[in-house]
């Protein structure tokens, strides 16, 4: 799928053979993976409580894997962003009797028109239904099914409103797009991301995990420590490598033409993103500081 139709989607028949597949990240939580983000659920007697929602024609078909695991009702749905593959289903999940929670920042772009540069398109507000009905600045504690999750904000990362989810006791972290694993970031720099925030992001998780934990990444396979620091290795040597190029003298051009992220290419060059376009996104993000 190109980087235009994933964030923002054409046309629903693009969904029309996409399956929902459950994986266990704990007991009781579990990882959903379908077209877009991925979704986190925490299953059990307080009910169900969700972390994104994947676009909006996806949503029965996630809501038939969720109730295959639990008949819990859904009452909570937290969003780790503003972008379509991750609220695209918000009001179809207020529908069904969710409340929903985001960063202040995710609200206050959802109700606005947005232009991604990325990808040279417009995003309109969203209706007022799929709009989060309370907000957050710095941090949300949730005492839910037995666990304590600890919602916090992260800041100037993927976006300006990004939030991880930290399932204390299942000892699991959904980090939303502040983790592509596998694959180089997308760094949304008109909505106020940045490749020091993406580094933080990763920074702050891995000082809170440990071996165990299991790591839910907004794209890509559940994943953990071992694998959250590979990738912000790879963040931070493209990133130090570009801002010597920038001290330099060199141009964006000439940096993205001198391959500051060849030797990691072999292993993060699949994804959503090719490395050029990646640097280009890096180079930006530094320039603009």
């Amino acid at each position: 799928m190109s980087v235009t139709k994933f964030l923002v989607p054409s046309a629903e028949d693009m969904f029309a053979d996409v399956e929902i597949h459950i994986v266990d990240a704990a007991p009781n939580v579990l990882m959903l993976i379908g077209e877009g983000g991925n979704i986190g659920v925490s299953c059990g007697s307080d009910g169900v409580l969700m972390v994104d929602a994947q676009f909006a024609p996806l949503t029965d078909r996630i809501l038939a894997a969720v109730r295959t695991r639990t008949e819990g009702p859904l009452k909570l749905l937290v969003n780790t962003h503003w972008h379509q593959d991750h609220v695209g289903g918000n009001g179809n999940m207020k529908a069904q009797g969710a409340l929903i929670a985001a960063h202040r920042n995710t609200r206050s772009r959802m109700s606005t028109e947005q232009f991604m540069g990325a990808v040279g398109s417009r995003v309109p507000a969203s209706p007022p239904a799929a709009l989060p009905d309370f907000t957050f600045t710095d941090t949300l504690t949730c005492h839910w099914n037995g666990d304590q999750i600890n919602i916090f904000h992260a800041a100037s990362a993927h976006t300006d409103g990004d939030v991880i989810v930290h399932f204390g006791q299942a000892n699991v972290v959904q980090m939303g797009d502040t983790y592509f694993n596998g694959m180089y970031p997308f760094v949304d720099i008109d909505t106020g991301g940045s490749i020091d925030g993406m580094i933080a992001a990763a920074d702050r998780v891995l000082a809170l995990s440990d071996e165990a934990t299991r790591i839910i990444p907004g794209h890509g396979a559940l994943s953990d420590w071992t694998e959250l620091q590979a990738y912000r290795n790879m963040m931070s040597g493209i990133r130090d490598a570009v801002a010597n190029l920038i001290a330099r003298g060199y141009s964006k051009e000439a940096i993205i033409a001198a391959r500051p992220a060849a030797r990691y290419d072999a292993v993060w060059g699949g994804g959503l993103l090719d490395a050029d376009t990646f640097v280009d996104h890096v180079t930006t993000s530094l320039q603009g500081q």
